[in-house]
């Protein structure tokens, strides 16, 4: 897997001259030129990209998925993770990529927060859409970012900071409108979860596979996994994790209270490998352990 490893060899395959500031870029996509590089069939990049497409469209791939990209999105990416580019599908349209060096978090407190900022993660079908104001607010930021890299000084880190900051707060309340608005799309994929998680501990699956994970959950929705906790997070109030633990729990009571089984099939049947971690959940959940459960039951 290639590897661009600093901000200058990505303005370099973009053909765009040396960045002002080593650690952070405002790349303007209207200037931009893909060279022809082997690069691009599989890569992964050092550092932070935050990518504002204006009238971009294009192929690329994310893990096993293909996904078109057409205008006004938003699309995040963290360090490391793998990518690919089909140039003979891009047309870099007009709008924003702006990269920043995980160095550059260094000693400030987005370094450890940053992680907080879901949306790093999530699959590139999963882009935020924005409305011509929201992308209005954001192009400011860019702009001012942009502005500030031709200011190499001891404010200059403290100043982009704070606009990077604004821009990952203002996108984590226009995904949350998201969420909302695309009310219809959101409720399909949350009835969509349900059936899967019934259907998994309603059947014999969970005994012929392992334990349902929040992973599994996810791949089976096509979604990435932080992207499927956040949309059932803002609509019921609970995570993925939490979802797959409340029907687990429900199952465990049902088998516990209705069927002769001893704990350990009980365990099994709901793919758990080992009876410990089963009573160890069942407990942390309910305050009870199965075998107390069906005793105050019986």
């Amino acid at each position: 897997m290639n590897a661009i490893r600093s901000i200058s060899e990505f303005h370099r395959l973009l053909s765009l001259p040396e960045p002002r500031h080593p650690l952070v870029s405002v790349i303007d996509l209207n200037e931009s030129v893909f060279l022809e590089d082997d690069v691009w069939k599989g890569f992964v990049n050092r550092f932070y990209c935050v990518a504002l497409k204006r009238e971009a469209r294009g192929k690329i791939r994310y893990g096993q998925q293909h996904y078109d990209y057409n205008k006004g999105v938003l699309s995040f990416t963290a360090p490391n993770q793998v990518q690919y580019l089909d140039l003979n599908n891009v047309e870099c349209g007009s709008g924003y990529l702006l990269v920043f060096h995980p160095d550059f978090l260094l000693a400030h407190p987005l370094s450890s927060n940053i992680s907080g900022y879901n949306f790093f993660s999530y699959a590139v079908n999963e882009a935020l859409h924005l409305s011509a104001e929201e992308e209005d607010d954001l192009i400011v930021i860019f702009n001012k970012i942009n502005k500030e890299c031709g200011h190499i000084d001891r404010y200059t880190q403290q100043i982009i900071l704070s606009q990077i900051e604004l821009l990952l707060n203002y996108s984590t309340r226009f995904y949350e409108r998201q969420f909302i608005t695309r009310k219809n799309h959101n409720h399909q994929l949350i009835a969509k979860f349900e059936r899967l998680v019934n259907e998994y501990f309603d059947s014999s699956t969970a005994a012929q596979q392992d334990l349902l994970t929040v992973q599994r959950a996810a791949e089976l929705m096509n979604l990435s996994p932080n992207y499927l906790s956040d949309l059932l997070r803002m609509h019921t109030g609970q995570n993925t994790q939490q979802h797959i633990h409340q029907k687990l729990i429900e199952k465990a009571k049902e088998k516990l209270s209705t069927t002769n089984l001893s704990v350990s099939e009980i365990a099994y049947t709901l793919g758990f490998e080992h009876a410990q971690s089963f009573s160890t959940l069942f407990k942390k959940k309910t305050s009870l352990s199965p075998l107390e459960f069906r005793q105050a039951f019986n």
